[in-house]
């Protein structure tokens, strides 16, 4: 059996390469072959080329590759044609992943989206690509599958790998002691993983952490930065301030498990922060233009993935921003704020609230438990194995573990 993969993102190379161990462990002789990423090559993956290198580029960019990404789609046509391929998988890069699906699907080859575009929050009106060109859609999140399902899309919940990869991690333990040996309350900053995040969202969360500071004086901070080169922005900005604030590069793990809570730029990292019950509230700043553009093209109740995997109507947009104390808003896990205004008095009475009523920091972090026991599950990867292969022979293959 040969499976030919589609994968353009470094995230969707770790999903990627989990997902080829997984299919390994069914049948040692199936062959993998296709795009993706180093992660994939060690799993045993065949590269036509490391599309990841071309992760998260700017609109420029992509028009000036714009010959690149149609050469790689001839080539896997070409590949298509000249080789006997049993399915395609696709993980994230839904621009360029549409025009391998099509042609896949033009050569007869069954193709799987694992880990669907999110197009039930900015794009419904792709839904005719996926039901044209997908055979199978593997959702991550749980009010997913009903959502294609409702549009005839063949699909089905396997949950989230990225809980996978939280289960098998290795924190560094002395680093940990480290932390929790200081008794005082730790608040940690996620400013996002993009440069351009954190130089646009760290500003508003140092406001935030000086208004705590005012009523809570012995808090202390920390900031998790995913390079070097964000660190030391985060230490320029840092300096000037009277903060007890410490910045950490490539500790984010340690620092979200050591947190008594955090403040967190919107993203995946709420997965994380649920897993770990931490009480977090999420800020997304924005330009003005941005925001307007926002409220007008999402299709979705919050911005954050905890909130609308405990929303009872996550495709029910607010028609006002999410305030807590506007009757008509759900009780949400994470309190957020994508906003083009300061918001960061609002931000910082969450965290106070959290540091001084241990009750309601205890009721936050018993709604955060719930949830990870209903959807924090690992296993998404030999889930979507089994389907693939079950699908492909019509054989079952037995599986120790179910999504929730």
């Amino acid at each position: 059996m040969k499976i030919f993969f589609s994968v353009g993102e470094p995230s969707g190379d770790l999903h990627g390469s989990n997902l080829i161990q997984e299919l390994k462990q069914y049948d040692p002789e199936i062959e993998c072959v296709g795009f993706g990423g180093p992660l994939m090559q060690k799993a045993g993956c065949e590269l036509l080329f490391d599309l990841t290198q071309f992760a998260v580029m700017f609109f420029v960019r992509v028009l000036l590759n714009l010959h690149r990404f149609i050469g790689f789609a001839r080539q896997a046509e070409r590949y298509f044609k000249e080789n006997e391929i049993d399915a395609v998988v696709l993980i994230d890069y839904p621009g360029f992943n549409w025009a391998i699906a099509k042609r896949a699907r033009r050569h007869g080859i069954p193709v799987y989206y694992y880990g669907v575009p999110q197009l039930w929050a900015w794009a419904p009106w792709r839904i005719r690509k996926m039901r044209r060109n997908v055979s199978h859609a593997l959702c991550k999140l749980p009010f997913e599958e009903k959502w294609y399902r409702d549009r005839g899309c063949d699909a089905k919940y396997v949950g989230h790998p990225f809980f996978d990869e939280l289960v098998t991690h290795q924190a560094d333990q002395n680093f940990l002691t480290k932390l929790r040996s200081d008794p005082r309350p730790l608040v940690t900053i996620l400013p996002g993983s993009r440069t351009q995040e954190v130089e646009s969202q760290l500003p508003w969360f140092l406001s935030a952490a000086a208004q705590i500071q005012k009523q809570v004086p012995d808090v202390r901070f920390a900031i998790a930065a995913f390079k070097e080169s964000q660190a030391e922005f985060a230490r320029t900005l840092t300096q000037p301030l009277s903060l007890d604030i410490e910045v950490y590069t490539a500790r984010t793990p340690e620092l979200m498990q050591a947190a008594t809570c955090c403040m967190a730029c919107s993203g995946s990292v709420s997965l994380e922060l649920m897993y770990h019950g931490k009480p977090t509230v999420i800020l997304y700043h924005m330009s003005k233009l941005m925001h307007r553009y926002a409220r007008l093209m999402v299709n979705v109740r919050y911005i954050t993935l905890v909130n609308l995997i405990a929303s009872s109507k996550p495709f029910e947009p607010l028609k006002e921003a999410w305030r807590p104390d506007d009757p008509d808003c759900e009780d949400i896990p994470m309190p957020e704020y994508p906003t083009c205004t300061d918001k960061s008095d609002e931000v910082a009475q969450h965290i106070v609230d959290w540091l001084t009523d241990e009750q309601q920091y205890q009721e936050t972090v018993s709604q955060l438990a719930t949830l990870s026991e209903m959807y924090g599950h690992p296993g998404a990867s030999q889930r979507a194995a089994t389907f693939i292969l079950e699908s492909l022979t019509g054989q079952s293959r037995r599986t120790s573990k179910t999504a929730a």
